[in-house]
């Protein structure tokens, strides 16, 4: 039964012939049985200094699938404290967990649950666990029974060794870390609302040549020969444009080899940069150059020098195909120390994109890049709306 509040008049007493019904109160045990009952877990993404995931293999999976450190909350258990809880059970680290990189929404009936299981759903929070050193991997200690092993594992391979839904996850996880774009908001690990430029390309991290090779913040000596001139191009607000590759969705630095045709290196830079990114951008400086002591990329060709430049871009035109591949290279803006992480040299990467940055600074008064998250070039060409333009208004090519 229904009962009727009466509703003030405009002067303030009440109108009994505006009475407005009242719906009955749930009873409490009622309401509760009402409620929608989910499971809840929690994970924790750890990496190392080379940007690899840790997953670990379960002995219950015959199948050999990895998974994150982490499990199901126990009774009264919140998100964070059943992460910490199962990273200590499950790999002897006993840590505050960090940001939170990712919450899944997985509904009941998925076909990654065993058709005997019954299962109303599950909420899973993902943290990021941070990066682990040799001393913190030193320490990690398995439980018996539950775990075979652990390995630090790329992106890639992240997406070959994890059942589908789970391998979504981790990835956009690992991408909302890298690109700073906050908490990731999924179901069935695809995203919710607007994807993220490094999801909608698929970027991959993964680690490469260029870490192990000596970085050399000095002219290139003349005994070498210089195969390959790559920039760390500044817009104005401090950030630095970075490549993608289609056919890896790997990021890399706009540039390229430098062919017979080309006058120096500086011109080699100016024409990729046209060519692949179809950037203009004022006269390069260079930074130093990576010692690649074989030569392997360029058919064995023995020692030579990679060298790094430094640019102001002054233009940004529309995406086009690059002549030499066909390819349509999506352009990325990224701060220099996530473009560092992204472009997998380690420390040698961070150390470039340090100069890199001091350097825009010195000499084209380019301000440290803001703590902003990774975004992608228009494109129509120019920068995102609301961003100060690099170059001529709509940011096309000067003819």
């Amino acid at each position: 039964m229904s009962t009727a509040r009466p509703v003030p008049s405009p002067d303030g007493t009440p109108d009994p012939a505006a009475a407005v019904p009242v719906p009955p109160r749930m009873p409490n045990p009622e309401y509760a049985r009402s409620r929608h009952a989910v499971w809840l877990s929690a994970a924790a993404l750890f990496t190392d200094r080379l940007g690899r995931v840790l997953l670990v293999e379960p002995s219950y999976h015959r199948d050999g699938r990895r998974l994150l450190p982490g499990g199901g909350a126990e009774p009264g258990e919140g998100p964070r404290q059943a992460c910490r809880r199962e990273v200590r059970e499950e790999l002897g680290l006993d840590r505050e967990p960090g940001e939170l990189l990712a919450v899944n929404w997985i509904g009941p009936g998925h076909e990654a649950v065993p058709g005997d299981m019954p299962f109303p759903g599950e909420v899973r929070y993902v943290f990021d666990g941070g990066v682990l050193d040799e001393e913190d991997t030193a320490a990690i200690r398995l439980p018996g029974g539950e775990l075979k092993g652990y390995a630090f594992h790329d992106s890639a391979a992240v997406a070959s060794c994890m059942v589908p839904v789970e391998a979504r996850i981790v990835l956009a996880a690992l991408r909302a870390r890298l690109g700073g774009t906050g908490t990731a908001h999924l179901e069935d690990g695809r995203h919710t609302g607007p994807v993220p430029a490094l999801d909608r390309h698929a970027v991959h991290t993964r680690p490469r040549a260029g870490r192990t090779w000596p970085w050399h913040p000095e002219p290139v000596p003349g005994r070498l020969r210089v195969t390959q001139a790559w920039g760390w191009l500044f817009v104005p607000d401090g950030r630095v444009v970075l490549v993608v590759d289609p056919d890896g969705a790997l990021v890399q630095l706009p540039g390229g080899t430098v062919e017979a045709y080309d006058a120096d290196p500086e011109a080699t830079l100016l024409r990729e940069v046209a060519e692949e990114a179809q950037l203009r951008i004022g006269a390069p400086l260079r930074l130093g150059w990576s010692y690649d002591a074989t030569g392997a990329v360029y058919g064995g060709t023995g020692p030579c020098a990679r060298l790094r430049l430094a640019a102001p871009v002054t233009a940004v035109g529309p995406a086009a195909p690059d002549p030499a591949t066909g390819r349509t290279f999506a352009r990325l803006l990224a701060t220099p120390a996530q473009a560092a992480d992204l472009l997998g040299w380690g420390d040698r990467g961070h150390r470039q994109a340090e100069l890199a940055a001091r350097t825009a600074a010195e000499r084209w008064g380019i301000p440290p890049a803001p703590p902003v998250p990774v975004t992608e070039i228009p494109a129509g060409g120019g920068l995102p709306a609301g961003e100060p333009g690099p170059g001529p208004a709509g940011g096309g090519l000067p003819g």
